[in-house]
């Protein structure tokens, strides 16, 4: 939705957009839940976005973004921020694009994209708590230089943040973080690749790396993944790796079925998850859809994954129906 255009800023504009997320759902761990909850498909949120036109191929951008708690009418981020999904302006030319403000992170730029990995309450990257979806999804603090394209279909950015929550700290390299991105894209085939070394304090280091590929066949879609986070403080890295296929059965509606594997779940040897999601999207319309949601989760013991407080070494389940509509 176009709010601001005016004749002396022929070449401005800003725009207001959102997404607002809603489902029923039964979670069961420990013990069974039923509840309204919001974005288990994606993320309720409300932004703006502008861009200017400087002329000589210059143009200046910003986004502010924030998160709703559409169950509640809440903000859904951190009670103390209000754009909390983004907050960044920048600007754009030949030789690419430099933002400046809290963004996503490196492996949460992949995470994050539902159309090929996901991040939400019902995906294995979020059940399993890896830093691409919770510590790291997003920075503070971050300079971010996105390249111009170099081929057809690669893009790639390199990130730097000076703290990644919060306020810079003097003396010291705890909080500062650096980062990359690449991604490729050319006809049914993509992969990408997601990294960032985070101090954790001065002495420890935090390092995720989050990698996919992609081919669409047409009748079916086969996406695998890979995703690490190794944290000095501790002796094992936790891992998991999946594979998905997506199917389109029709114009409107399609089905997405996956299985994934977490090691060493909360950096604890050997304890082990399996988590299978099945996810059915029907399009209303270009901007409104009926979804479903079913993830189920066998823990060995040790673990504890699921969508609820779940006892070590029990399995967990949750099924969801709910409505997504973009504006």
């Amino acid at each position: 939705t176009l709010i601001a255009a005016t004749g002396a800023f022929a070449q401005s504009s800003v725009t207001l957009y959102g997404l607002v997320d809603a489902s029923l759902e039964n979670v069961k761990g420990t013990d069974s839940l039923t509840r309204v909850s919001s974005s288990n498909y994606a993320s309720s949120r409300l932004g703006f976005r502008g861009v200017e036109d400087l002329g000589s191929g210059l143009k200046a951008k910003f986004v502010l973004e924030s998160a709703i708690n559409v169950d509640t009418g809440e903000n859904g981020g951190k009670a103390a921020r209000f754009f909390d999904r983004a907050a960044w302006v920048g600007l754009e030319g030949a030789y690419g694009e430099l933002r400046l403000g809290r963004i996503d992170s490196s492996i949460g730029l992949l995470a994050g994209n539902s159309a090929i990995l996901g991040a939400q309450a019902y995906d294995d990257l979020k059940i399993a708590d890896t830093f691409a979806v919770s510590k790291y999804r997003r920075v503070d603090n971050a300079i971010t230089y996105v390249l111009p394209t170099l081929a057809a279909g690669l893009s790639a950015q390199v990130q730097y943040s000076t703290q990644v929550s919060g306020s810079e700290l003097a003396d010291t390299d705890e909080g500062k973080a650096f980062g990359l991105n690449v991604q490729y894209a050319a006809g049914p085939f993509g992969a990408g690749l997601g990294f960032i070394n985070a101090a954790e304090s001065d002495e420890e280091d935090d390092q995720g790396v989050l990698v996919y590929a992609s081919y669409d066949f047409g009748a079916a879609k086969l996406t695998g993944y890979y995703n690490q986070d190794d944290r000095d403080s501790e002796d094992e890295k936790r891992s998991l790796y999946g594979i998905k296929v997506g199917i389109p059965f029709s114009t409107n509606f399609s089905l997405t079925a996956g299985v994934s594997k977490v090691s060493n779940v909360n950096f604890v040897k050997d304890a082990d998850a399996t988590i299978i999601a099945i996810k059915g999207v029907y399009n209303l319309s270009k901007r409104t859809a009926l979804y479903g949601l079913l993830t189920t989760v066998d823990n060995d013991e040790g673990s504890s994954l699921g969508l609820v407080t779940t006892a070590s070494g029990k399995s967990s389940h949750g099924i969801a129906f709910g409505i997504r509509h973009s504006f």
